[in-house]
């Protein structure tokens, strides 16, 4: 595989992980209020997750994947709420470990990264089609 190509899949192996990230992100962001059903139940259990490389041994290419997608064991926020439908019996609800700011800072990280992914396309692309018009002239 010619160098140019090999760029644009490592490329686009970080815009698919980079999309994931933003996708996990996304989903605890809208779940950050969501409380259990019954009195005492655990809420919304933040999601993270965790990228490893991998090395294609045919192009020696070396990608990003997915690892894995887990779950924040940090502790749950408790607040005292005693009308809410989730309170405890001392008027204590549980609410998800998500922190709206941490969320925002990594969609934002997320979001860089994945322009540079697409401006690592765009450019590899360019620069193939230049060599494809420099092969045409000759």
């Amino acid at each position: 595989m010619d160098p140019l190509s090999l760029s644009v899949n490592v490329a686009a192996s970080g815009l698919n992980a980079q999309s994931q990230r933003l996708r996990i992100a996304s989903e605890n962001i809208a779940n950050a209020q969501s409380t259990g059903n019954t009195p005492g139940s655990d809420p919304y259990q933040r999601k993270t997750i965790t990228f490893a490389s991998a090395v294609d041994a045919a192009s020696g290419g070396s990608f990003v994947q997915v690892q894995s997608i887990d779950l924040d064991m940090s502790g749950f926020r408790v607040e005292y709420e005693p009308g809410h439908q989730a309170a405890d019996e001392n008027g204590f609800v549980k609410l998800p470990n998500v922190n709206a700011l941490v969320e925002m800072a990594d969609m934002s990280e997320a979001n860089r990264s994945y322009e540079a992914n697409l401006q690592v396309i765009k450019q590899a692309r360019e620069l193939i089609s230049m060599t494809i018009d420099l092969m045409r002239s000759t």
